[in-house]
């Protein structure tokens, strides 16, 4: 299988499925650990993501199981940005650690209580895709001062582009982006004239035009005057 995105090098993205994978085995686990009262097990997921999260992914048994096993037989999904993702298990391993601690001071209650919730968050994020801990990232990254906002013109001469080429669409980027690439090239198709900023080479700019997602595009004039938002 060729894939888009090297799972053990390209870290700063990942396949979407890949996270949902995790979350399912977490979830399940979880759940089953509160059930059967061998709350042990949640001091087993948590030290496991704190392993993958600080020695890679080549240490995350779920990583494994979705990338060596199940990634080659269904193939290559959505590449997201990995940060969310991986801020959603850093907030896994803190509760879970959390509950074992509990348990094993003898606050049962509060074990419970810990150990639903994210039981209940990773499944829900395996099932229908909503990550809690994702969405919080972001809305932490807007802010820290990154922020959707309202673009009014960009420097092309700034972003390397011709002033002299009429309307152009300026796409913001990322070269692993799945949904950056199609944007791209149903707009060639459509005749458009597109300069990309690579936002992971360009951080700079993603932050003073306010690019939280991309792909983000612009139609704008040769002047660098913003007609349209394209996405």
């Amino acid at each position: 299988m060729i894939r888009k995105a090297d799972p053990y090098r390209d870290t700063d993205v990942i396949d979407a499925r890949a996270p949902r994978t995790n979350q399912a085995i977490v979830g399940t686990l979880s759940l089953l650990a509160l059930i059967t009262g061998w709350w042990p097990i949640l001091g087993v997921l948590a030290g496991q993501l704190a392993i993958g999260l600080v020695f890679g992914r080549r240490y995350c048994l779920p990583c494994l199981l979705y990338f060596e096993v199940i990634q080659p037989r269904v193939g290559e999904g959505r590449i997201e940005d990995s940060r969310p993702p991986r801020f959603a298990n850093i907030v896994g391993a803190v509760f879970l650690g959390a509950a074992t601690i509990a348990y094993l001071v003898g606050l049962n209650a509060i074990g419970l209580v810990l150990g639903l919730l994210v039981a209940g968050l990773a499944l829900l994020a395996a099932i229908t895709g909503l990550c809690v801990g994702c969405e919080i990232y972001r809305f932490a990254a807007r802010l820290r001062g990154v922020r959707a906002r309202r673009i009014d013109s960009v420097d092309l001469i700034e972003l390397g582009a011709s002033t002299a080429a009429g309307e152009i669409v300026v796409e913001f980027t990322h070269p692993l982006c799945t949904d950056c690439r199609s944007l791209e090239a149903e707009l060639r198709a459509a005749g458009r004239t597109v300069v990309t900023v690579d936002v992971s080479r360009r951080p700079e700019l993603a932050r003073k035009y306010g690019v939280v997602l991309v792909p983000m595009a612009v139609a704008v004039t040769s002047s660098g005057a913003v007609v349209e938002r394209l996405a």
